[in-house]
């Protein structure tokens, strides 16, 4: 029997680099059950017509009215009530989640709250919500396989030391399984295109210099957090809710070749590392193929062709996004909720050209500091938080607008 995958957010960089998976598959292995995007209505419905799904979801409601005008092969959905339906009506038995922001959080509770396996590139769901989205896991069975590079090269180490998934077949809990074994977990960062550039150097940077990553293609608003440093500090919270790591045991290390995707230290002073050419299809693959391997005609990696890799520390003081992440992580409750929130907020202001780029870490450090935060004691208070951190966020870009 194929698996049935329903992709979310198929028309983003991942979304589209999972469909080449699927086509490089055997026959039979996969059948695309449904797709969903935020408002890339015209590729969206393109897809929907290569793949044959009976249904497609836009999160704009508008969107999804000129989706529905062009494409009358099957049913459009729209809202983030149409994504949670997609979800809860597919029939899928895998969900890749590739949805951009905090809007992908309600599709990963559906999902998991329905017992589903949830390949999750979304990133927010677990810097949001990640206690409760971890629990809920735990509570239906359902898997979490980390698609991001990092978490990814992270899962893979761990599982290869401890022997073991966790109960549910998801990634482990790095001290669950063999206390003590790993030391630590450390993510590596390509330092994104201003790696080496002291504060007072990011005075007046445009956004077409931001956009500009050095190694990844990947949308606006993850090349501006790769840029700022946010999503290194977003990943070290989503690393500590997928690998039950506390933050001390989370390091991050600049890696501009982006060789080596992570990497574990061992008690014994050993390490362990996770290496390939940057190229998104590996995990991806991973994910949806697990726990099988496949090849994918990549090229293989040769150091010697390579020739030097070089790592130093992440500068927090030209980047404190990193610092800030992590501060909020520590703190807990709705504090990550609203780091989130108001960096979404920030960050598109910048690519609009409202506010400068060391605006971004600014406003994300003012909001944190005015809006109340709290324990999470249901999902609503993580939208109530998200609401709050918004309104907040947008009132420091029109001061500075």
């Amino acid at each position: 029997m194929p698996r049935r995958l329903l992709i979310l957010g198929s028309t983003g960089s991942i979304g589209v680099q999972a469909l080449d998976v699927v086509a490089a598959a055997p026959p039979g292995t996969f059948e695309i059950v449904g797709l969903a995007a935020a408002r890339q209505w015209q590729p969206l419905v393109a897809q929907a017509r290569e793949h044959g799904v009976p249904r497609i979801a836009l999160a704009d409601a508008d969107a999804a009215a000129r989706a529905s005008e062009a494409w009358t092969d099957g049913e459009v959905l729209h809202g983030p009530e149409g994504l949670v339906r997609l979800v809860l009506e597919s029939g899928a038995d895998l969900v890749l989640n590739a949805l951009v922001g905090a809007a992908g959080l309600g599709p990963t509770v559906a999902t998991l709250g329905e017992g589903i396996d949830l390949a999750l590139a979304n990133k927010e769901s677990l810097v949001v919500g990640g206690e409760l989205v971890m629990q809920l896991a735990e509570a239906t069975g359902a898997r979490v396989l980390p698609v991001d590079s990092e978490h990814s090269a992270l899962w893979q180490l761990v599982h290869g030391e401890t022997g073991a998934d966790r109960a549910h077949g998801g990634p482990v809990h790095a001290g669950e399984v063999r206390v003590g074994t790993i030391d630590k977990l450390v993510l590596t960062a390509s330092g994104g295109p201003f790696r080496g550039r002291r504060r007072e150097d990011l005075v007046g940077v445009g956004v077409e210099q931001a956009l500009a990553h050095p190694t990844w293609a990947m949308g606006g608003k993850i090349t501006i957090d790769s840029a700022t440093l946010m999503n290194k500090g977003l990943e070290v919270i989503e690393a500590h809710h997928l690998f039950g790591t506390p933050y001390e045991k989370i390091d991050v290390v600049v890696h501009p070749q982006s060789i080596v995707h992570s990497y574990v230290t061992l008690c014994d002073g050993a390490a362990l590392a996770h290496l390939g050419h940057p190229d998104m299809r590996a995990p991806i693959a991973f994910a949806l193929h697990h726990p099988d391997r496949v090849p994918l005609g990549l090229r293989p990696l040769d150091l010697a062709e390579v020739g030097t890799l070089t790592f130093e520390p992440p500068d927090e003081q030209a980047f404190p996004c990193l610092r800030l992440a992590r501060e909020a992580g520590i703190a807990g409750g709705t504090a990550p909720c609203v780091l989130n929130a108001a960096n979404e907020v920030a960050v598109h202001a910048f690519l609009d050209g409202r506010i400068g780029f060391l605006d971004i870490a600014a406003i994300v450090e003012q909001s944190l500091e005015t809006v109340e935060v709290g324990p999470v004691r249901a999902f609503e208070t993580l939208y109530a938080a998200d609401r709050a951190a918004r309104d907040a966020a947008a009132e420091l870009v029109a001061a500075r607008a």
